[in-house]
């Protein structure tokens, strides 16, 4: 079996590489089939999804069964400005790849966003509720989606929420940097989301490409909270000595629109695979063993 993964600079496309090398996840083991796999890892320094021939080209040479698209524009803000690049990569990048994988049968999954909903409510949003967003990012990523699914046949679009992981930049790191640096913390309170490891996020990629359970997931950590409520909860389990306050999103001057509610339910993963993502809390801790 051949895979090629994209974005396997970023965060998520690290975690995925790490696992597979392991062969096995803080959740479980991962399928023989997948680490006894030829994977090809590229980034942009190696392919530019963005580029149709260039990704024909590649596909064809090397005829992958399974494509993992990590790969996105994720500055929520700098989209905002930046909107031509924001839809080639995350928009015209997918679709790409979407053709191509058509083109030589194989397997699809791209990772996308909770920032395709609106934000409004109180229950979490399932995979059949109509995406409407309210940012540039999560329109750009929701006709990504919408590409996939157009020119693809052997699809899974995966949307996740507020990921950390052990490489990269995240929310995680930065609480952690900054609590340690001022002792002192103002944090949004009302906005409301589900934070996700990385790790559990990349098993149950791993668990999805070897299925034909096509289709559209909600992948995230289990609960809900605000990221006041995140942040407390790092500051406290790193044991560091820092006050945490919470404000109103209105305090905090941005470019783009966050949507105030924007928690994932699990429901497609419960109903075929089994969701074996843990609760937020427990994931976290598990997290900071490593710090």
């Amino acid at each position: 079996m051949k895979i090629l993964i994209t974005g396997a600079k970023g965060q998520l496309g690290v975690q995925i590489h790490s696992i597979i090398d392991k062969g096995k996840s803080e959740i479980g083991k991962i399928d023989d089939n997948i680490v006894n796999s030829e994977i090809r890892y590229v980034d942009l320094d190696k392919l530019d999804i963005t580029n149709l021939k260039e990704i024909l080209d590649y596909i064809e040479e090397f005829i992958p069964n399974i494509i993992v698209n990590c790969a996105a524009y994720t500055d929520v803000d700098k989209c905002e400005s930046d909107i031509d690049n924001a839809f080639k990569v995350n928009s015209i990048g997918p679709c790409n790849l979407a053709i191509a994988a058509e083109k030589v049968g194989a397997k699809l999954l791209h990772v996308s966003t909770d920032y395709v909903f609106n934000g409004k409510g109180n229950i979490s949003f399932k995979e059949y509720d109509i995406p409407n967003p309210v940012s540039v990012y999560g329109k750009t990523k929701l006709l990504g989606e919408q590409y996939v699914r157009e020119h693809c046949s052997k699809y899974f679009i995966v949307r996740t929420a507020w990921l950390y992981g052990k490489y990269g930049k995240n929310f995680v790191y930065t609480i952690l940097n900054a609590a340690k640096e001022k002792g002192y913390l103002e944090v949004v309170n009302d906005q409301r989301g589900n934070p996700t490891n990385a790790e559990d996020l990349a098993h149950h990629i791993l668990k999805l490409i070897t299925t034909e359970n096509y289709g559209i997931y909600h992948c995230t950590g289990i609960g809900e909270c605000s990221w006041y409520d995140f942040a407390y909860k790092i500051v406290d389990y790193a044991g560091i000595n820092c006050t945490v306050i919470p404000i109103t999103s209105e305090k905090i001057e941005r470019v783009a629109k966050r949507p105030a509610y924007s928690a994932l339910d699990n429901m497609m993963l419960r109903c075929t695979l089994g969701d074996e993502m843990r609760e937020w809390e427990k994931a976290l801790k598990a997290f900071n063993r490593w710090h």
